[in-house]
This record gives structure tokens, C-alpha cells and sequence, in this order.
């Protein structure tokens, strides 16, 4: 396990030093990323393509787990 570590960090010293320079995750994206599939999860049963639209809008103020 040890060795595999290591022949990563061998293998990718110039995108893991760039982080320091630019700390930037793709975990908010992500995040987003599996709101939007929550969503069309549940949205089979819409009958209008706009009103899922606009769900897909009002995602960004949801501060909690989507629920109905």
C-alpha cells in the first residue's frame, strides 16, 4: 500500500504541488452534480418540461436534502 502511495506521488508531483498554489475542489460541483440527479429522479411524474426548468433554478437556494 505504501508503494503504491509513493508511485503516485512519483507519477504526479506537478498537479499535486499545484494544489497548494490553487486549493480548488470539485466537491461543490459535485454536489451539485447529484442535486440535479436527485431531481430528475423525482421529476418522471412532471407533466411540464418548464416547470422542471425552473426547479432546476430554484435548486441553488436549497439549503436542505430535496424533499418532494
Amino acid at each position: 500500500m505504501l508503494q503504491t502511495m509513493a508511485n503516485t506521488l512519483e507519477g504526479h508531483p506537478t498537479g499535486i504541488l499545484h494544489w497548494y498554489d490553487f486549493p480548488i475542489s470539485a466537491g461543490p460541483l459535485e454536489g451539485i452534480n447529484n442535486k440535479i440527479g436527485a431531481l430528475q429522479r423525482m421529476a418522471y411524474g412532471y407533466r411540464d418540461h418548464d416547470y422542471f426548468i425552473g426547479k432546476l433554478y430554484e435548486l441553488h437556494l436549497a439549503k436542505f436534502d430535496l424533499i418532494g
